[in-house]
């Protein structure tokens, strides 16, 4: 790190903690040359990430359309706010931590359904006959058979 006082670019870290958000990491430095200190933050870099929608167009990864499409599965559902954000959590972090910048809005949609069908199988249910854009009852039926097969 480039001392901001005399340029030099070797310091130590005299002090670590993460900020108060916990996004980031606050660091208090010295200048090995001038003895001077200063202060440096680290935080994990992100990069956009395009969602390829199924009409082909593309718009850039929206995390509270991703809570809002939760919230809704979950509405007047014993499942609390706290797992909704960790479920957007999850499949943020599995989107971030692939090498691939374009994401399709089916793969989002598996992952957000393999997150939902661990939490609430009603909610699960819902998500699913909006995303998978059920016609009738029969393919309403069909998917819930095929969770009741998986259960058992």
């Amino acid at each position: 790190m480039r001392c901001p006082y005399c340029g030099h670019t070797d310091s130590k870290v005299i002090d670590s903690r993460p900020t108060d958000e916990g996004e980031a990491i606050r660091r208090r430095r010295e200048c090995t040359r001038c003895e001077e200190r200063f202060t440096t933050y680290e935080k994990v870099e992100t990069l956009p990430i395009m969602v390829i929608k199924k009409d082909k167009t593309r718009e850039l990864f929206d995390r509270e359309k991703l809570i809002r499409g939760l919230t809704r599965a979950c509405e007047k559902r014993p499942v609390a706010s706290e797992q909704i954000d960790m479920i957007a959590d999850r499949v943020e972090a599995s989107l971030q931590n692939t090498l691939e910048r374009e994401v399709t809005s089916s793969e989002i949609g598996e992952k957000v359904m393999d997150a939902l069908r661990e939490v609430d199988e009603v909610a699960y249910v819902r998500f699913a006959s909006v995303y998978r854009q059920f016609t009738d009852a029969t393919t309403f039926i069909a998917e819930v058979n095929k969770l009741l097969t998986e259960k058992n």
